[in-house]
């Protein structure tokens, strides 16, 4: 993603378009992100969003659903979507020579979905079950879990698939109103990578999202970090725990501190973590840590799933590895968290899926695009102190959240817990 292959138009409507040329390639990729997620919804409507996703593809004015699947798998390509709590995503991969056809059909799906009744209705028990399948996967359950104790009561707290109730209860205008209301122009970033020509797609855009409304959604209400715990003893093989605490947004100077912070933490094999609790200890199978990042807080936290027998011992190995990286970062493994960082940005710029990704995100979260040497410039100044001072200030006892699920009976209790922070 150098500076020279990226250009960036805005039309008049405010639709942003933004490509990033690679020459060397036969594909690209190419789609329409928003900056409208599950957190734009309310108490009633959740999971709105997520099913509106699902029903652009049931059928346009011009193509019904079946129509819309074959015409991108007749030429080989791919077409699909995602929803996360402050942004959705319709984009698709196909080779450079039908480019105007996944422009056309990600467009289409955008600008022409009819919402119909009967696909609605089966389209909302494929969603149900989705929500059945998660609620029966511990491992990721114990996220919305953490998720909704950590911002209790806020959007940014509730599940994205929505819940039971809510999905059940959503109507067709609830779908169209909230497409209507927030995907307009302004909302909206267009994004290609790969052999793309950056004033041809400008031209099909004007040809075809000019219309597009130009009113821009306020942002959603400011998300408020709660924190606290929540337990579900439940008959399953392991426990799974989320100790969790109040993150950054991703406008901090810290946001990259963080992501090395949790990457010499419980990024890989050769983290803290891994190697004192699962390597030396044999505590877990699978034990890591991650950095969450929306525009005005964040989340970070410890995954781990353990036995029955070893959730008492757990928690406190965890706690003194936590409590350790506040004073005792090597620069050793700085530099190899560092490493892992820049390696992944960059292996993952060789495919045009990845490139688009992170060129849209970065209009959407920054305004501009940040280019590798931007990127690689800001990792490099971080030194040791920033990353334990960074530490400090994240792991304190009255910002921890804690999610248990499973066989939990011999947790320490949260008040225990939290006092091993409090020093």
């Amino acid at each position: 993603m150098s500076k020279q292959s990226i250009r960036v138009t805005k039309l008049d409507n405010g639709l942003t378009i933004a490509t990033d040329t690679m020459d060397t390639v036969e594909s690209v990729s190419i789609g329409i992100w928003s900056n409208i997620g599950a957190r734009n919804e309310t108490a009633t409507n959740n999971g709105v969003a997520h099913f509106l996703e699902h029903m652009v593809f049931k059928g346009t004015t011009s193509r019904t659903a079946r129509q819309i699947a074959e015409e991108i798998e007749s030429v080989g390509g791919h077409l699909n979507a995602y929803t996360s709590r402050e942004m959705t995503a319709y984009y698709a991969r196909v080779l450079k020579e039908n480019l105007p056809l996944a422009f056309d059909l990600v467009s289409d799906v955008l600008l022409n979905a009819t919402f119909d009744a009967q696909e609605m209705e089966r389209e909302r028990g494929v969603i149900l079950q989705e929500i059945g399948m998660y609620q029966d996967s511990p491992d990721d359950l114990i996220f919305d879990l953490a998720q909704q104790t950590a911002f209790d009561n806020h959007p940014v707290g509730r599940p994205i698939l929505g819940t039971l109730d809510t999905v059940r209860n959503l109507q067709r205008n609830d779908i169209a109103d909230f497409m209507h209301s927030n995907y307009t122009a302004p909302n909206l970033v267009l994004a290609a990578s790969g052999q793309v020509d950056h004033d041809a797609l400008v031209a099909m855009a004007q040809n075809r999202l000019s219309s597009l409304n130009t009113h821009k959604t306020q942002p959603s209400e400011t998300a408020i970090y709660t924190g606290g715990e929540k337990r579900v003893i439940k008959n399953l093989e392991q426990a799974h725990l989320l100790m969790g605490f109040e993150g950054i947004n991703y406008h901090d100077s810290n946001f990259y501190t963080a992501s090395v912070l949790s990457t010499l933490l419980g990024g890989g094999m050769s983290s803290r973590l891994f190697q004192e609790i699962r390597e030396k200890r044999g505590l877990v199978y699978s034990i890591y840590s991650f950095s969450v990042n929306y525009r005005d807080t964040g989340l970070f936290g410890i995954y781990a799933g353990t036995g029955a027998n070893e959730v008492e011992e757990l928690i406190p190995v965890v706690c003194d590895e936590l409590l350790s990286v506040t004073t005792s970062v090597t620069e050793q493994e700085l530099s190899r968290a560092k490493a892992q960082i820049k390696s992944g940005i960059l292996m993952a710029l060789e495919n045009t899926g990845n490139r688009c990704e992170r060129l849209a995100r970065s209009m959407i979260q920054f305004g501009k695009p940040r280019t590798i040497d931007e990127i690689t410039t800001l990792i490099d100044a971080i030194d040791i102190n920033d990353v334990q001072k960074v530490a400090a200030g994240l792991f304190k006892p009255n910002t921890m959240t804690l999610t248990a699920l499973g066989p939990i009976e011999k947790l320490e209790q949260y008040d225990t817990i939290k006092s091993r922070f409090a020093a």
